[in-house]
């Protein structure tokens, strides 16, 4: 009695498991159809799929196809991230179904362009299973559809269901977005994203364009160096994008794999090099300075290292390294910023939303967001509106360096105070005239001005107001020459002035009498009132033709020579009144005078 009621308890509880097992292995297998209606003519499957990750790499089509590996497919979940490695595979299971009524032809794409590899198992019509593949690590012409990502093409059945395995590889971590979509909604889907792409390329291509031509117009390096960041973000989102695999070097499998990484480390380099430039870090906050500069040289030797590094320590290091220039780039724009310098607003307003994006891809990259419009998308939109505004930022501190070359300039050639001609120059241009004189009987007048009572109001008053006197006496200068008249700066006290067109001592003397009566004019709320004497000494080249040191040194003693209340402060120097003839001229003469007395004697 006592076996027979415990074999009735084993055979019972085998009866329960059994049915334990069949309903497990039942709901195990359930799995929703996806029926391709053409009222809904995209379609996200990340939700509809049964996935399995097989951690050796070995299993095949044949064998996770069968009913024994069916079972051990669990239900897929929308942004799930799969962190799988160099060998690990994760194979997906759809089942769709087109109505007899369809008349669309629908594709299985996998809008991802950094996928490294998937490959799409169908039946054919004999029953044997076909595969396709696509991905980074594969060359794009023998992609089934060329293109920035993996695209399929379905081969549904007449009737009855179509199972679909997929195949993928990923290093590192990732969430793989799946869509079915129908073939007019890819063909608009692709015109779209091409236009976005298309706008943001061209635009920075102009900029690239526009960098070159004003480098080369202003021979200023920044522009290139510029050029040469905006060629680098380009290449940055043709590579991101995936345009680059599908038009530059798609049929290079291994750099269309790194070439994302490598330009990764390139562009955060630059960016920062940039932005070091624009706000002037150079001789301000030197450690930072150093440090900011050892981090953007350092981008390129981690370019290099990223090929031979492990891809998933690789992309460790691509996250950290943008994370730290966005740190450093954001702090050189707050300092800039909060010194009063424009360039600070501009560098800070592009590279903001740029640091946000890139900051999101980051995240994408550590398998912390999962895959949307936004994350492949963002940083593209960013960089457009980033690289033009740093253009005007180039623009302002290209302007501010010209200006300040500019006034270097001018103090080599004018008298830092009064603006006027430095006395180097205007000896150059005294024996110019000189020369003119000479040669072609230009008239001309040479006017030396001295303020007389310039060491007085210095030692009385002091410096400050000894050189507003100076300024007061190049205003009243200015008032009554003309404007093709040359004015220098001989002494610190003395002005230089030559005239043309002058022949005679009226025109000298009428301008010299009303230079003298403005001087001594009070000027209305001047406090001290000071008045300004003045001493005129010229000459008509007319009247007396002198080498141009010889002249300036004539003038100065004719200075020299009054006294300071004298009653002529207006002088010339006295004509020539014979000229020596040429030895040559007077031989002759004496020949002729010995010639002629012979004759007469």
């Amino acid at each position: 009695m006592r076996c027979a009621a415990g074999q009735g308890a084993r055979l019972v509880v085998a009866l329960l498991l059994g049915a334990l097992f069949g309903l497990w292995g039942t709901a195990s297998q359930a799995q929703p159809v996806v029926v391709l209606h053409d009222q809904n003519l995209v379609a996200d499957l990340q939700g509809s799929a049964r996935v399995w990750v097989d951690a050796s790499g070995e299993a095949t089509i044949e064998q996770v196809a069968a009913d024994k590996h069916l079972a051990f497919m669990s239900p897929g979940r929308a942004n799930t991230i799969y962190t799988l490695g160099p060998e690990t595979i994760l194979w997906q299971h759809y089942r769709f179904l087109e109505p007899t009524n369809s008349r669309l032809k629908w594709l299985l794409e996998f809008p991802l362009p950094l996928l490294d590899k998937v490959t799409v198992f169908q039946k054919s019509r004999n029953g044997d299973w076909t595969s396709q593949t696509a991905g980074d690590t594969v060359p794009v012409s023998s992609w089934p559809e060329p293109g920035r990502y993996a695209q399929f093409d379905l081969v549904l059945p007449e009737e009855g269901i179509l199972d679909v395995y997929v195949r993928i590889q990923h290093v590192t971590q990732v969430n793989i977005p799946v869509n079915v979509i129908s073939a007019p909604a890819r063909v608009h889907r692709l015109q779209v994203d091409y236009m976005v792409i298309g706008v943001v390329i061209g635009a920075l291509l102009l900029l690239i364009v526009v960098g070159a031509v004003q480098g080369w117009a202003y021979r200023d390096q920044a522009y290139a160096w510029y050029s040469v960041y905006a060629t680098i973000m380009t290449l940055v989102v043709a590579s991101l994008s995936g345009v680059a695999g599908h038009f530059l070097w798609g049929d290079f499998p291994a750099w269309n794999n790194f070439s994302k990484g490598f330009l990764g480390f390139l562009g955060g380099s630059s960016a920062l090099l940039l932005i070091r430039n624009l706000c002037g870090m150079v001789g301000r906050h030197r450690w930072f300075d150093h440090l900011v500069y050892g981090v953007g040289l350092a981008g390129p030797a981690f370019a290099v290292a990223y090929i031979g590094l492990d891809r998933q320590w690789g992309v460790r290091l691509i996250g950290a390294y943008l994370v730290v220039v966005i740190i450093l780039g954001i702090s050189t724009a707050l300092m800039a910023w909060r010194r009063k310098d424009v360039i600070g607003v501009w560098v800070l307003g592009g590279f903001t939303p740029l640091a946000l994006a890139t900051l999101l891809v980051v995240a994408r990259i550590f398998g912390w967001v999962p895959t949307s419009w936004l994350s492949q998308y963002a940083f593209m939109l960013s960089l457009a509106f980033e690289v033009p505004l740093l253009l005007v930022a180039l623009n302002v501190r290209s302007r501010e360096r010209h200006g300040i070359e500019a006034r270097e300039q001018a103090m080599v050639s004018h008298d830092a105070l009064t603006g006027l001609l430095a006395v180097h120059l205007f000896d150059d241009r005294l024996k110019q005239m000189v020369s003119r004189a000479t040669r072609y009987k230009e008239p001309a007048a040479v006017v030396y001005v001295e303020l007389v009572n310039y060491g007085y109001v210095k030692r009385t008053y002091g410096i400050a107001v000894a050189e507003q006197s100076l300024l007061r006496s190049v205003i009243k200068l200015r008032r009554i020459l003309r404007d093709v008249d040359t004015v220098g700066r001989v002494d610190e006290a003395c002005f230089g002035l030559i005239i043309e067109d002058v022949s005679t001592r009226g025109p000298v003397n009428e301008l010299a009498a009303r230079l003298i009566a403005a001087g001594l004019m009070p000027l209305k709320g001047l406090k001290p009132e000071v008045l300004l004497q003045f001493h005129v000494a010229g000459v008509l080249l007319s009247e007396r033709l002198m080498e141009g040191p010889a002249l300036s040194q004539a003038l100065s003693d004719l200075l020299a020579g009054m006294a300071e209340r004298t009653r002529r402060p207006i002088r010339f120097l006295e004509p020539e009144l014979t000229r020596p003839s040429p030895l040559a001229l007077d031989s002759r003469r004496g020949d002729s005078d010995t010639q002629s007395l012979a004759s007469s004697g």
